[in-house]
């Protein structure tokens, strides 16, 4: 990240931390609890990450959710990434957002309710995702 330093965050906002990633306190959360799990080395999002990195924001990742979960006791837990600008990415660097989630809590719906694809667009979609994974 250009113009960023791990020494600009201030101790109250650590949460965890080891040789590959780090959790922060989210600048801005969304709910209470809301943490950012990061990774030491640059990536531009989830699809750049190499094995051992994905293994290590995984474990990361879990960690920082248990213990948000035994801390908080939220209702629910959304975890979020975004790869692109699309896909609303703002900062070009990986970061997973874990966000406890409350009934009510003014977040609101992930997911569109009001537009459906046709079967048929999604087996041809499927069919063109299992012939990259095979080939990968």
């Amino acid at each position: 990240m250009m113009g960023f330093s791990f020494l600009d965050i201030p101790a109250t906002e650590w949460i965890a931390s080891n040789e590959l990633a780090f959790a922060i306190r989210d600048r801005y959360p969304v709910s209470k609890g809301h943490t950012l799990v990061i990774p030491r080395t640059h990536v531009a999002d989830l699809w750049q990450v190499s094995a051992p990195l994905s293994a290590a924001l995984a474990s990361a990742v879990i960690r920082v959710g248990r213990a948000i979960d035994r801390a908080l006791n939220p209702e629910g837990m959304n975890l979020i990434t975004s790869a692109g600008a699309t896909a609303e990415q703002t900062v070009f660097h990986l970061h997973l957002h874990v966000v406890p989630r409350w009934h009510a809590d003014g977040f609101g719906a992930i997911w569109p309710r009001d537009h459906r694809y046709e079967n048929a667009d999604l087996t041809d979609v499927a069919g063109r995702i299992r012939l990259a994974c095979e080939s990968d």
